[in-house]
């Protein structure tokens, strides 16, 4: 009875195309595109623009120190505000630095001008990244203004220096000493797209009998059992997301070169875990809302919170009360703490025991609601 079932799951699996492109396809080619566009560990050589007014020999080399930088890279030089502003309208450049006139005379004579820095925002992270060197350089120069100025009204060097940088920091990164954002961010993100798509197939795959009319004789085939039918109907589909997920750790920590400070088992073994987190978390809303409808709907929205909700894109600690709550309903939070924890600071495992049970309970959370699917199968109501 169990293989037959299996078979039923296997052949509308492979009767449509979704099931493929979102099992296989998109966890795949989102960790690719991750990994690639994240070569070098973030964005860099952002395009820029320059708008020297001053054209003096302080504010060309203003320009060549910008150039210099591995953040921004100085593709246009404007003659105006408005030809600047036009470039960033039309996308060839991210933002521009606009040095005025009479820059370096006021700077000498210590009138203070202003150089005006500019960024869309729109494009979050390359903005923030111009920002940031933008600011370099700003700070850059006005520390070498100072530190000529003071050395020429006689003060030595070395207690200008001491001023300036009253103390050296030594910056020693902890399981990450090239500062590589991608090594956080890439598995963060794919393993909440990869709940995304777990959650949202198993929905569709549960409801499809629903929809089609086929739920009762789905259940009869079945003799009648709500569990046999969910359980040969969803096996195929954990095997399948098992490999996915297993070719998706080769990829990070064999072919990217992504950090593992634990055994490997205990990620490989994490992910048939998550995986079958993930689906319960989909059957708990198919149980909840048996409307094919409102539990695409539900587990679509609360998937995608986890993106903003779980940590790893906002601190949790700087978060509303009411928002954090969300954090701990989703599967993804505590892959996100057992990676952090194993792969990347590379604790024992007995600190991350609890958040494997957790994650072994929710498959055992809907089968407390079985009951209201199979209502719903044996009543067979699809409101269009």
């Amino acid at each position: 009875m169990l293989w037959q079932s299996i078979r039923y799951g296997i052949a509308t699996i492979a009767s449509r195309r979704l099931f493929m492109v979102g099992m296989i396809f998109v966890p795949i080619l989102c960790l690719l595109f991750f990994v690639t566009l994240m070569t070098k560990g973030l964005p860099t050589e952002e395009p820029t623009a320059i708008v020297d007014l001053d054209n003096s020999a302080m504010s060309r080399a203003m320009v060549r120190n910008m150039d210099a930088t591995q953040l921004v890279h100085v593709t246009e030089s404007c003659e105006s505000y408005h030809d600047a502003m036009a470039a960033v309208r039309q996308g060839r450049v991210f933002g521009f630095y606009m040095i005025p006139r009479n820059f370096q005379e006021d700077a000498i004579a210590g009138r203070k001008p202003t150089v005006s820095l500019y960024m869309n925002m729109s494009y979050f992270v390359p903005g923030t990244f111009s920002y940031k060197g933008y600011r370099t350089v700003a700070v850059q120069s006005a520390m070498s203004l100072l530190s000529s100025t003071a050395v020429d009204k006689g003060i030595p060097a070395r207690m200008v220096a001491s001023v300036i940088r009253p103390m050296a920091i030594d910056i020693n990164p902890v399981h990450n000493p090239w500062t590589n954002y991608s090594l956080y961010l890439t598995p963060s993100f794919v393993a909440a797209l990869f709940e995304l798509m777990i959650v949202l197939l198993t929905i569709v795959a549960l409801t499809y009998e629903i929809k089609h009319g086929y739920s009762r004789q789905w259940l009869a085939d079945n003799g009648g059992s709500v569990v046999l039918a969910v359980t040969g109907k969803l096996l195929p589909m954990t095997v399948i997301f098992t490999l996915v997920g297993w070719c998706m750790l080769g990829i990070m920590y064999g072919f990217a070169g992504f950090p593992l400070n634990c055994s490997p088992l205990v990620m490989y073994g994490l992910i048939p875990i998550f995986v079958l987190a993930c689906q319960a978390f989909g059957l708990f809303w198919c149980c909840v809302m048996p409307s094919p409808r409102f539990a695409l709907s539900m587990g679509a929205l609360f998937s995608v919170l986890a993106f903003s909700s779980t940590g790893f894109s906002f601190p949790v600690q700087n978060m509303y009360g009411f928002i954090s709550i969300f954090q701990w309903m989703m599967p993804v939070r505590y892959y996100f703490l057992i990676h952090s924890q194993q792969a990347l600071n590379g604790f024992d495992l007995y600190y991350s025991r609890l958040w494997f049970v957790i994650l072994i309970l929710y498959t055992f959370i809907p089968a407390l609601l079985l009951w209201r699917f199979k209502r719903a199968c044996i009543k067979q109501i699809y409101v269009q």
